[in-house]
């Protein structure tokens, strides 16, 4: 079994990899998409997005990275593919999943879930372009509107020689809104061979559970889940591995947020590492009453020498 995190695009940036892979329980991580329209980009746009190719392609931590494009035209696809891999991609992922109205009325993500030819040539046409080692794979939604085309968009994946899909069980419309329809995936399955990806609504280890109960998956993404418990990961390895399972603790959550800060700062800005910062804060109070306490404290705190001082008296309390 592999557990993925998922590839939040203004959310899975660099330092959130470093953090979340160094609690441990990830073993695969995807970066958020490259937006590619009609040109190659420079080397330094893919070291921007991916850090990691300049250490093996893998974080610190050696959790794995595979690099993430979005577009509607397959050579310029292709093009930056092969550059990725030169680079020292370990994989390409191709984003068919992204609900974003921006990205969606210029061609790219979720909306390309309309056409299953275009599916097939995007992928056919990176898979052909980078060496037959470097997977290639694809993250869908199960259809624009209708869940039910996820069958025929799945075929046509496997037509290309994807060589696994990420399934996100809900289609475009269905945004982000509980439930994830975990039962599509049984049917992706009677249809392909493919290697299936789970994805969707598994914000705890019981959530985890139902959803294996109901897909048999080997594989699973998560997302939101741990942003707001940033344990989950390493949570269901160890129920998987039938032992105890260590709940999350505020006390020593908080001590993840100055160092956060500190590299978000180093990565781009200091403005940059505040706005980063109270996201992820905010994540963090869906599930936990002591963060959003800290959450509605230091949400109104706009200069970063004040947040960085109210963040680290706050983290150093008992």
């Amino acid at each position: 079994m592999k557990l993925f995190l998922a590839p939040m695009e203004g959310v899975v940036d660099w330092v959130m990899r470093d953090t979340l892979t160094r609690i441990g329980g990830i073993d695969q991580c995807v970066t958020e998409f490259l937006r590619v329209t009609d040109r190659l980009h420079p080397e330094s746009v893919f070291y921007k997005n991916c850090p990691e190719l300049k250490t093996h392609s893998r974080t610190r931590w050696g959790t794995p990275v595979f690099v993430q494009l979005l577009g509607g035209h397959a050579e310029p696809l292709a093009l930056n593919a092969q550059r990725a891999v030169k680079l020292g991609a370990l994989g390409i992922d191709l984003n068919f999943g992204c609900p974003a109205k921006t990205v969606n009325r210029h061609d790219g993500g979720a909306s390309l879930l309309k056409s299953c030819d275009r599916v097939f040539t995007i992928i056919d046409t990176v898979r052909k372009a980078v060496p037959s080692e470097i997977p290639v794979t694809a993250k869908i939604r199960l259809g624009f509107d209708d869940p039910s085309k996820c069958l025929d968009i799945a075929q046509a994946a496997q037509e290309a020689n994807a060589t696994w899909l990420t399934v996100h069980c809900r289609t475009k419309t269905d945004g982000y809104r509980p439930p994830a329809y975990w039962e599509w995936i049984p049917q992706i399955k009677e249809k392909t061979k493919l290697k299936i990806v789970a994805n969707g609504e598994i914000w705890n280890v019981a959530d985890f559970h139902r959803c294996v109960e109901v897909t048999q998956c080997e594989d699973y993404m998560i997302g939101r889940g741990v942003l707001s418990n940033p344990y989950i990961f390493q949570q269901i390895k160890q129920s998987v591995n039938k032992e105890p399972v260590t709940e999350m603790c505020w006390a020593q959550t908080k001590l993840l947020l100055p160092q956060f800060f500190e590299a978000s700062t180093l990565y781009i800005n200091d403005y940059f590492a505040v706005s980063r910062t109270k996201q992820w804060l905010k994540a963090l109070s869906f599930k936990n009453a002591e963060a959003k306490q800290v959450f509605d404290e230091i949400k109104v705190l706009k200069k970063p020498k004040e947040f960085r001082e109210h963040l680290e008296r706050i983290c150093q309390q008992p």
